[in-house]
């Protein structure tokens, strides 16, 4: 059986969570793909708001898997955090949740690392969340990284020292003022191992296989967002892993002819967390109200987030790289109130009109080119139906679909899991 996937098409941030835990109970296995601790998914249900950061987004479903992949990278610490959350709920996660042996493992030098290489950026720092991830994918295309199998062998904490130890020696490379207690840490960091090594481990790849030959329906769930991916995002300013469709191939061992639907998830508008490049970037009223209305702070760092009108070079751009056969269109309730709303349907890049995202987007090299659109005003929260939707909402939502080529088939209407409205069955 195909396994479907499901991304975010813009700077992360478009409330995959949030769908996620809508699909799950469609399927039978949730995996996340890559990513770690950077990730921040919201879910809003029974008046209670749930942050996950590593744990796939399924986890409050029973009788669904929730497969930690090979592409993550985990914390143990960030991830003890989390199961003493769902402990609280009594969430049955022994039952439920399982590991890639192949998912590497972020160490607490990591994050003294992470923090080292930007504080020696500077005014030039890419925005990191701090968590570790950047220096942990060089370990692990370095062919020096601790995987969770590791932890199973009798000789990983010498295979540990060695590593911490270089770690060390890199932060005093970097000569900044990086105060840390390592044995304060590290306490932390081997009780977390020992919470994790009563988690089920599986070899996931055979495991996916498995599932597929017998029926199992499989939804791939990402994180962050395309234009963050480490191949076609926004480079420097992006995250460290791919969190494009091919992400999902080499973060689960699923081979890319067994991929069915992918579901693209974007805002009715655009945000950014942290440095880099956002041409339709708002820095007037009409930003603030965004930001406002929307809540718009970071799950992760609680940092404000960047906002800005659509745009549809870029989220056009992640549709092709990405192979996007659904899209899903997220806080379509947060522009209630504009009398207009305005596109970005093209970019005057150099002085030609291109309707491609060019390698460089920085604001000396693009101006956005804007369509406006007529809003509405009506308050979308309270509505379940596609035939409540106001005219001028749906006149916006098809205005995208044509521009795009792809069907918008769920608008999200608010953060509970109930406010979301299926506009068309594909």
């Amino acid at each position: 059986m195909a396994v479907d996937l499901l991304l975010g098409l813009q700077w992360g941030d478009e409330g995959k969570g949030k769908i996620v835990d809508v699909f799950t109970s469609k399927y039978d296995i949730i995996a996340r793909f890559q990513g770690g601790p950077n990730a921040g998914h919201t879910l809003v249900f029974n008046g209670r708001k749930h942050v996950l950061h590593t744990i796939p987004s399924g986890i409050f479903h029973d009788n669904t898997v929730n497969l930690v992949g090979n592409g993550v990278v985990i914390d143990p610490v960030i991830f003890q955090k989390e199961l003493d959350k769902l402990d609280e709920q009594n969430v049955d996660y022994k039952s439920s949740l399982c590991i890639s042996r192949k998912a590497h493992i972020i160490l607490p030098t990591h994050r003294l690392l992470d923090a080292a290489s930007e504080a020696s950026k500077g005014k030039a720092k890419i925005g990191s969340t701090l968590k570790g991830i950047g220096p942990t994918y060089m370990d692990k295309t370095g062919r020096n990284g601790i995987r969770v199998g590791d932890i199973e062998l009798a000789d990983w904490k010498d295979k540990y020292r060695a590593l911490a130890d270089k770690h060390e020696a890199m932060i005093d490379f970097y000569n900044v003022d990086i105060q840390y207690d390592l044995e304060e840490l590290e306490t932390d960091f081997f009780a977390a191992i020992d919470t994790l090594k009563s988690l089920q481990f599986i070899d996931s790849e055979e495991y996916i296989h498995q599932a597929q030959n017998s029926g199992k329906s499989i939804l791939a769930e990402g994180a962050q967002g395309s234009l963050l991916d480490i191949d076609f995002g926004t480079y420097p300013f992006v995250t460290s892993s791919n969190t494009t469709a091919a992400g999902a191939c080499t973060g689960l061992g699923v081979a890319p002819n067994q991929i069915g639907d992918v579901f693209g998830i974007f805002k009715a508008y655009t945000t950014r967390v942290g440095s880099g490049p956002f041409p339709t970037e708002l820095f007037d009223e009409d930003g603030e109200t965004m930001a406002r209305v929307g809540h718009e702070f970071g799950a992760t760092t609680g940092r404000p987030r960047r906002c800005g009108w659509l745009d549809l070079v870029a989220l056009r751009y992640a549709c092709q790289v990405n192979g996007v056969t659904q899209l899903i269109m997220m806080k379509g309730d947060v522009l209630s109130g504009f009398k207009n709303l305005k596109v970005c349907t093209a970019y005057n890049y150099k002085g030609e009109t291109i309707h491609h995202l060019p390698y460089n987007i920085e604001e000396e090299n693009v101006t956005p080119i804007y369509r406006e659109v007529k809003g509405w005003s009506e308050d979308l929260t309270g509505m379940t139906e596609a035939s409540q939707l106001p005219k001028e909402f749906n006149t916006y939502v098809e205005f995208l679909e044509n521009e795009l080529n792809i069907p918008i088939t769920i608008v999200s209407v608010g953060p509970d899991r109930k406010q979301t409205i299926v506009r068309k069955t594909i």
